[in-house]
């Protein structure tokens, strides 16, 4: 019963429940009625469902029913690392916050036991990727010759190292907030903290995830390999911040771009301060911005558990503050491409996000939780800067 969530009410009468299976396996346009005749007859409407097993007969499923079960209550099967489902203007639905909005791609094309690790990795949420990337690409682009293009291959290795650190600090972190995200809203349904995982399936996970992360790493050169083992020291200690210190956000910031120095020395073999620090800490700066906006929707619940952020912090304060790390990222931003003398294009750029982030401050809605995330997504700006960077080498 566990994957079929809410099918019927708690209290059905089990003649009710059949009839009901019934006519939901009557009504898929690629299947014959089904008779149910045996206490095994779960098995025999699995083609209801999408085929975890082997995805390619996951269009079995016919339209209809994939929107009837996208309304279901999710089940252990169909977890979800986001919040409850909310309606246009923000507000949410107050009787259904445990809703989710149906099955992602993993749902349907992962092997039922691989998805857990998958949404543990969150791979259905690929923006914490590519912020993770971006500072990297960056780099990379800016330590390349002036006249050409940066290295692809070098941009690939980190565009998988992104992936795997990525992934890597989610396990990290939930781990150690497996009790603290059971009490939380938004995050009681990732896969450690309801139950689907183990710890200890979570640390051999994770183990799996940094061999991976040590097989890139090791194809840089050695001043490179120092750098980057030196920031698991800040994926580790990260989740625990939060506990200590109203500043996680900046943390965060730390430890989301340090691929803003690595990447300059897998290039170079060293580090230039005058240009990579800059670099890297406009990434913090910028970090600190988007962070404090995603902070203000687990407000209530970082209350109630007592963990700290910026969003508690700053509270009514928070606009001032953002436009005041704005104005730092892209001042050190600035700075960084005058040290290394990058062509005109940059701040062509550098112009155009500096005023997509001073739009997206002032026109964010703090009071309206969803609709503050789903408004303010950093990744088109942080791809304006590396197409500036990008133009400037080259050009």
């Amino acid at each position: 019963w566990r994957h079929f969530g809410s099918l019927a009410p708690p209290h059905a009468p089990a003649s009710d429940t059949l009839s009901l299976l019934h006519s939901l396996s009557s009504s898929s346009s690629s299947s014959s009625p089904t008779t149910i005749t045996s206490p095994n007859f779960i098995t025999r409407l699995s083609h209801l469902f999408p085929d975890f097993e082997n995805s390619r007969h996951h269009f079995n499923v016919s339209k209809k029913n994939l929107s009837l079960l996208s309304n279901f209550r999710p089940g252990i099967a169909w977890i979800s690392t986001s919040s409850g489902v909310a309606d246009n203007s923000g507000k949410g639905d107050q009787n259904n916050k445990n809703v989710a909005g149906g099955p992602s791609w993993i749902d349907v094309y992962l092997p039922r036991g691989v998805q857990p690790y998958a949404k543990l990795a969150r791979l259905d949420k690929p923006i914490g990727t590519w912020l993770l990337a971006w500072p990297c690409m960056w780099s990379i682009t800016l330590a390349s010759t002036p006249g050409q293009l940066p290295d692809f291959k070098m941009a690939a290795l980190f565009g998988c190292g992104a992936l795997l650190l990525r992934g890597a600090g989610c396990t990290v972190n939930d781990l150690l907030d497996r009790d603290i995200d059971t009490m939380v809203e938004r995050t009681k349904l990732r896969p450690l903290a309801s139950g689907l995982l183990t710890p200890f399936q979570g640390i051999c996970f994770l183990g799996f995830q940094l061999l991976l992360g040590l097989g890139i790493l090791l194809q840089l050169n050695n001043y490179s390999r120092v750098l980057g083992a030196s920031s698991l020291l800040l994926v580790f200690s990260y989740p625990l911040t939060k506990r200590f210190t109203f500043w996680p956000q900046a943390y965060l910031g730390l430890t989301f771009n340090w691929g803003a120095l690595l990447g300059w020395s897998a290039v170079k073999g060293s580090l230039d301060p005058a240009i990579v620090f800059p670099l890297y800490f406009s990434g913090v700066f910028w970090t600190l911005v988007y962070d404090t906006i995603y902070a203000h929707q687990d407000k209530e619940d970082d209350l109630k558990v007592g963990v700290k952020s910026t969003a508690l912090r700053f509270g009514d304060s928070t606009k001032e503050w953002t436009t005041g790390f704005g104005i730092a990222c892209i001042s050190s931003l600035a700075l960084s491409g005058y040290n290394a003398d990058i062509g005109w294009p940059y701040y062509a750029f550098l112009a155009a996000a500096s005023g997509q982030l001073a739009w997206q401050i002032w026109t964010v809605n703090l009071t309206c939780q969803q609709i503050a995330i789903e408004s303010f997504c950093p990744t088109s700006g942080w791809c304006a800067i590396f197409s500036g960077i990008l133009f400037g080498r080259v050009f």
